[in-house]
């Protein structure tokens, strides 16, 4: 069977999600949708995304060109990454650890750069709504890389991935991945304060 790809990338608000039947592609969120029937797992461990370092939560704040927003459901991380930083020292990505890094958000800039890479099985992705706007949930282990400002997919970074839902709250997009119903997933993401 041939490879499904469904390019996902971040939509501004305003405009929503736009779906293209010709081609098939389908923009959300900054992450990029591969369906294949066995993806290949990733071997060996997984390199940190680019630059990557733990932070204060206040450092990250600073540190990054969106707000840093904490689910309620889930508090204060125990632990705070930052990833990938730019000419002015700007970090593209911050990682928000729980439950000793089983749960995690990751957050980054709303813009239409790509910067996660998903293969997963079919069904895939799904689409669901938190607090009432289109979001992505993928149910289930799936192959995970990290996409860099120039657009290539880092290899390096693969790595398998949880059940993950993708959402955009304003200019800043989401990932939530853990061992968690879709349901679970939805609250957490609704919490956002």
């Amino acid at each position: 069977m041939a490879l499904v790809a469904l390019l996902v990338a971040v939509l501004p608000p305003t405009r929503g999600a736009i779906a293209d039947v010709v081609t098939g592609l389908l923009r959300f969120a900054g992450v990029s949708i591969a369906t294949s029937p066995a993806p290949t797992p990733p071997g060996g461990t997984a390199s940190p995304l680019p630059g990557q370092r733990a932070v204060a939560l206040d450092e990250a704040q600073r540190s990054v060109r969106f707000p840093i927003r904490l689910p309620a459901m889930l508090g204060t991380p125990e632990q705070v990454l930052v990833a990938d930083p730019d000419a002015t020292g700007r970090y593209r990505v911050a990682t928000l650890l729980y439950d000793g890094g089983a749960l995690r958000v990751d957050a980054f800039d709303g813009h239409l750069d790509l910067a996660f890479h998903k293969e997963v099985t079919p069904p895939g992705a799904n689409w669901v709504q938190v607090n009432g706007d289109f979001a992505v949930w993928v149910d289930g282990p799936h192959v995970l890389s990290y996409v860099d400002r120039a657009g290539g997919i880092r290899r390096e970074t693969a790595r398998l991935a949880g059940s993950t839902l993708i959402w955009q709250d304003n200019d800043v997009s989401y990932r939530l991945e853990g061992t968690l119903t879709k349901a679970e997933a939805i609250e957490i993401a609704r919490s956002l304060g």
